[in-house]
């Protein structure tokens, strides 16, 4: 009776581990499907404000389109990063956001307010089975990061997550009455390419006091597939530029592995960071591209 108890635990134990990986698997899938030559379009609006000002003007509806090359820049069962490229024109690439995705992953750089991000660390049993979607800059400074578990169901694949958030450039740029872009993101795989749905809080946030919901906001950016020939030029700036930005990344990986929270300047001498970065030789020294790092720094050099 033993033995037959045992060989019953051990088959349930071996049919739930395969369940496991043909799950992962799915994820990877539908990860990596998000990879190749997309028309987008980016749609934002203001859907309600909470202004106590009857005077308050919320931002314009945003409706803007390009061409984006996602390119696939690392890739194994526990890690993928994929690198956004804007195709402008034939002779015009220009370095977009970032993401990667990590599996089971326990430390995530929260964002606070300003430029200062939180180092938390999770623990295994609050990740089993969910994927870390990490976010940055152009210049690979981070942006925000969340983690949760990818849904197969009802031939939908889709992973949504909250996370604090710098402003994007879209509204930073013309308004400076928040601090904080809580975003709920839902990444989701579509017959035809990929959805990028948001339902984001605009969050006044002040030491000493708790936060605003200032007004609220509704994006939803299609990712339509097309021939990889389109995004031809993207292919080719990603060959000239790889090594550039590989030593980039691994000077951040450098930083974020001091475990520790980050702060850093929003500018030295006047100049953001992705101005110095974008300026630099493509054959740019480990040692030069450092020091632009380091200068950014605001605590823990």
């Amino acid at each position: 009776m033993r033995t037959t108890n045992l060989f019953v635990m051990l088959a349930l134990m071996g049919s739930a581990l395969f369940a496991q990986e043909a799950k992962k698997d799915k994820d990877i899938k539908a990860i990596k499907d998000m990879c190749g030559c997309y028309e987008v379009k980016f749609n934002f609006a203001e859907t309600f404000n909470n202004a106590k000002d009857s005077t308050y003007t919320g931002s314009p509806v945003k409706r803007v389109g390009g061409l984006e090359w996602v390119q696939l820049v690392e890739d194994n069962s526990d890690k993928i990063v994929m690198q956004h490229l804007l195709v402008v024109s034939d002779s015009m690439v220009i370095k977009h956001w970032r993401q990667d995705w990590l599996y089971e992953n326990t430390e995530l750089y929260t964002y606070d307010k300003g430029t200062t991000w939180k180092y938390n660390r999770y623990a295994k049993e609050d990740v089993a089975g969910q994927w870390t979607q990490k976010v940055y800059q152009v210049d690979d400074s981070p942006r925000y990061e969340g983690t949760a578990t990818w849904i197969h169901e009802d031939g939908r694949s889709y992973w949504a997550n909250v996370a604090d958030a710098p402003l994007p450039r879209r509204e930073y740029t013309i308004r400076n009455d928040y601090d904080v872009l809580q975003r709920r993101n839902v990444h989701e795989i579509t017959d035809s390419g990929w959805l990028h749905e948001q339902d984001n809080k605009k969050v006044v946030r002040k030491d000493g006091a708790k936060d605003f919901v200032l007004a609220e906001e509704k994006g939803y950016d299609v990712y339509t597939k097309v021939a990889d020939t389109k995004c031809l030029a993207a292919q080719t700036w990603w060959k000239e530029n790889q090594q550039f930005w590989k030593l980039v990344r691994t000077k951040w990986d450098k930083i974020f592995d001091r475990d520790e929270d980050l702060v850093l300047y929003p500018k030295v001498d006047r100049k953001t960071l992705f101005s110095y970065l974008f300026s630099m030789d493509p054959n740019s020294s480990k040692k030069e591209i450092n020091q632009v790092l380091d200068n950014f720094l605001a605590e823990g050099k």
